[in-house]
């Protein structure tokens, strides 16, 4: 059944391109459904490829759809802007037109559903022949319109219907062009009157049709006619008069009478005064006036919506280099001579003001809030704020908003340095927060706490502080200062106010309010600490076990409103998210860890969202193998938790525990068997080694027939660097007397003292190369005095290296040896000498 459906309604889509062709747009399958962004029924492409959307078409009541062939339906969404969908089966074909016949409350018998006003028919031929089409008539012949009068209004009716929506740019624009230069909307608006006079109702249809069509002209030349002082009020007469209205409409009476202008400043700008005006008015046809939406495309009105926003610009302009108009504005606003109603329409216009600087760009907004901060916007927010008028406080929000929105660094420095001056209680910041948390209805649509918490994200958000990379070095420093301080300032001064609820309402270990307002004020500020957690990594840190801030925080989950519970339990798993090792141990220490596992034990076998997210927590222990709190739960819960088998999750950590443990025994075993049997002993033959290596170190290996005596130079130089040796072994055998608890044993005590002395005329020594011996048979190597010359590169490594070799056993036998290897003179290597 499913490819059945799917086969009758696989579609081609296909579009003309500039150049009249039809270019396939690929294949798919085609529905009807509603769809939100379009506001109604549209028609919808999938690509049978891939699933992306090929085609979303919202079925407009005045469209012109037609059906051909059985399996082809064609229809323009604009000028020059043709589309056809192929259907594979005529059924399908036949079930989307009777859906599109359905929406515009046609017959669908019918193979066109609009009456046709051009001739479509060459579309046919374009598809059925693939050939371009026919050129259209002359674009350069100009358009001639009748003379204005009564009798010619059908005349002018079917010329303007005609020329308006199906119609080319060209015929467009030559049509503008001839209304403009012959003045023809005057001579229409005087048409007006006198069918108004005569109460000629069908002229006044005509000219209301007329009017319409002017307008789907998007010409901003017809729109500065039409709006001008003199115009704007005939042009909204004429729109009082729609054909399906039995009675006209009263859009002049209401706004020369209903609507009144107020100024809370007095303005002296008359341009700006009818700026003003002006737009109004114009907001006000283009909101309540004309037809909806659905007829008035918004891309034919594209001008008349740059017409509005380019009003909004020069308006905000004016009032912007005003200086003498703001200072007043300012004054009033922060008096305490002002009285309440008054201060409500000067922050209502101030609200205003901001709303249309929302349409600036980038430059202009810059030195559009540059100006309101000259003039002590944000101290009058502040005075504001400690009102107790609920509008004035909701429209003073609203322009904080705006203002932490577009320059949060701004506000940032106002708040840091009026720290200097006042008490915590008066700072802009606290009183936003007080606000918040004090807010009547915290879930209220974009106002209340929730927008107050969106604001204070922006204001201790580390990423709007951080310099982009295009800037300078200084100016990176300097936001960089602006981060750490900032944050410091927040945390010493209002972090306090942003948690007192939250203390006060678990100051007896459970919670004294559990009602619904109460539940969502704590979630936002829940909300808010979580934030804190994820971006305020070192300062929320301190606070949280400084102040002990998660035991609280748990509380909430005895609440009986399962989100805040699940707020509450959401902050927990962000902190063993952040994977830091402090979080863990004040966890572990506060056994904070019981009242989840008492929440989940009385929850139940519920499978709810709660349930969830706490086996979810466990669960994420285990796959990041965090060791302290998997031992931290299974040696203090796992008693409760191991009845739970309809998830392997505690189970699972219960066996990585205990592979950990199993882990450090072996680890314990293996060093014990280290320090059993690997006893750091040097043995004399890798000394004599070294010490060989040392004498050869720059020397060629020769044999000792072919070495000759050396010239004094070279004696005194030798005895030097022996003296050298001497001196650094004496030493060592100093530290080694006053430290005996920790003895390197460096060298075999045999050869500790080594001496070569190279006269030949010494009556002590033998001739080189035939070292003197001991009456035990030793070479004998007196020992010199230590000589004080600087030592070596080469000693210097030696004895680097020898330093790192300490002994990991002392043997019980140590002293005794020493003292008969003192008595015994030390074996000497014999001089190995390179001329």
């Amino acid at each position: 059944m499913a490819d059945t459906t799917s086969t009758r309604r696989r579609v081609k889509l296909y579009m003309l391109n500039e150049e009249r062709q039809w270019d396939d747009q690929g294949t798919g399958h085609v529905s009807s459904i509603f769809v939100e962004r379009l506001k109604g029924m549209s028609l919808q492409v999938r690509s049978e490829t891939d699933g992306t959307v090929l085609l979303e078409s919202k079925i407009q009541p005045d469209t012109m759809y037609q059906k051909q062939q059985e399996t082809l339906i064609v229809w323009s969404e604009a000028a020059n802007y043709d589309l056809a969908l192929s259907f594979q089966e005529q059924a399908g074909c036949l079930e989307i037109w009777r859906k599109i016949c359905q929406v515009q409350g046609k017959d669908p018998s019918v193979d066109i559903t609009q009456d046709c006003l051009i001739d479509h028919g060459e579309h046919d031929e374009e598809f059925q022949e693939d050939s371009t089409i026919e050129d259209a008539p002359d674009a350069a012949q100009e358009i001639e319109l009748p003379p204005c009068e009564l009798s010619k209004l059908e005349e002018i009716w079917n010329i303007f219907t005609e020329s308006s929506i199906q119609s080319t740019p060209i015929r467009k624009e030559k049509l503008s062009v001839a209304i403009e230069n012959s003045g023809y909307i005057k001579k229409l608006l005087d048409l007006f009157h006198m069918c108004e006079d005569l109460d000629n109702m069908e002229g006044l249809h005509h000219l209301y049709e007329i009017f319409k069509n002017i307008f789907l002209l998007n010409r901003n030349e017809l729109f500065e006619i039409m709006f001008s002082e003199e115009t704007i009020f005939d042009v909204i007469g004429v729109l009082e008069h729609q054909p399906s209205s039995p009675q006209p409409s009263q859009h002049r009476t209401y706004l020369k009478e209903t609507a009144k202008f107020k100024q809370v400043v007095p303005m002296t700008n008359k341009e700006l005064l009818n700026k003003i005006h002006q737009t109004y008015r114009v907001q006000y046809i283009q909101d309540v006036i004309l037809p909806t939406p659905s007829v008035f495309e918004e891309n034919h009105l594209s001008s008349l919506t740059s017409f509005i926003f380019f009003n909004k610009v020069e308006i905000v302009s004016m009032i912007q280099e005003d200086e003498k108009f703001l200072s007043s504005l300012f004054t009033q606003l922060t008096s305490d001579d002002t009285e309440e109603a008054v201060r409500r329409d000067l922050v209502l216009f101030l609200k205003e003001f901001c709303t249309f600087s929302q349409t600036l760009q980038q430059d202009s907004r810059e030195s559009f809030f540059k100006t309101l901060s000259s003039f002590g916007v944000l101290s009058a927010i502040e005075v504001i704020l400690g009102l107790d008028d609920p509008q004035i406080k909701s429209a003073a929000i609203d322009i904080f908003s705006y203002i932490v929105e577009f320059s949060p660094s701004t506000v940032r420095e106002f708040i840091m340095k009026e720290g200097q001056k006042q008490d915590d209680d008066d700072l802009l910041v606290n009183l936003v927060i007080d606000q918040m948390i004090n807010d009547p209805d915290p879930v209220a649509e974009l106002g209340g706490a929730l927008q107050l918490m969106g604001v204070l994200k922006l204001l201790i958000d580390p990423e709007n502080m951080i310099a982009t990379s295009n800037v300078s070095l200084n100016a990176y420093y300097f936001n960089k200062t602006e981060k750490s301080e900032f944050l410091v300032f927040f945390y010493k001064h209002s972090m306090h106010v942003l948690t007192a609820p939250l203390y006060a309402n678990t100051s007896e270990g459970r919670l004294s309010k559990d009602d619904f307002q109460s539940a969502q004020l704590q979630s936002l500020i829940l909300e808010l600490l979580t934030f804190c957690i994820e971006h305020h990594t070192f300062h929320i840190k301190n606070y949280i076990i400084s102040k002990d801030l998660l035991r609280r925080v748990l509380l909430l989950l005895k609440s009986r409103h399962r989100f805040l519970a699940l707020c509450a339990l959401r902050f927990m798993r962000k902190i063993v998210g952040i994977k830091d090792d402090f979080y863990y141990r004040y966890i572990i220490k506060g056994s904070l860890f019981k009242p989840i596992v008492e929440a989940f034990l009385e929850n139940g076998t519920r499978y709810n969202l709660f349930n969830s997210a706490i086996i979810e927590l466990f669960e994420f222990i285990k796959m990041e193998d965090i060791k302290s709190l998997c031992a931290h739960i299974v040696e203090t819960h796992m008693k409760e938790l191991e009845s739970v088998n309809y998830v392997s999750t505690f189970n699972s950590l219960k066996m990585r525990y205990e592979q950990q443990q199993d882990g450090l025994k072996d680890k314990l075993f293996d060093s014990t068997s280290v320090l059993r049997n690997h006893r750091y002993r040097r043995d004399a033959r890798t000394l004599e080694e070294e010490e060989e290596m040392w004498f050869d170190e720059d020397d060629e290996t020769e044999d000792l027939d072919s070495m000759v005596p050396v010239s004094d130079v070279l004696r005194s130089s030798l005895d030097a660097d022996f003296d050298h040796i001497n001196r650094y072994i004496g030493s060592r055998k100093v530290n080694k007397d006053q430290s005996r608890e920790s003895p390197p044993r460096l060298f075999n005590n045999r050869s500790t003292c080594i001496n070569i002395n190279l006269r030949n005329n010494s009556p002590n020594t033998s001739p080189v190369g035939s070292p003197a011996t001991s009456p035990t048979g030793s070479p004998t190597i007196p020992c010199p005095t230590p000589n004080t010359s600087p030592i070596t590169p080469s000693e210097k490594a030696l004895a680097a290296k020898r330093a790192g070799l300490v002994g990991l056993v002392d043997y019980p036998d140590e002293d005794s040896d020493e003292e008969e290897e003192d008595s015994e003179t030390p074996t000497a290597k014999r001089p190995r000498l390179a001329t």
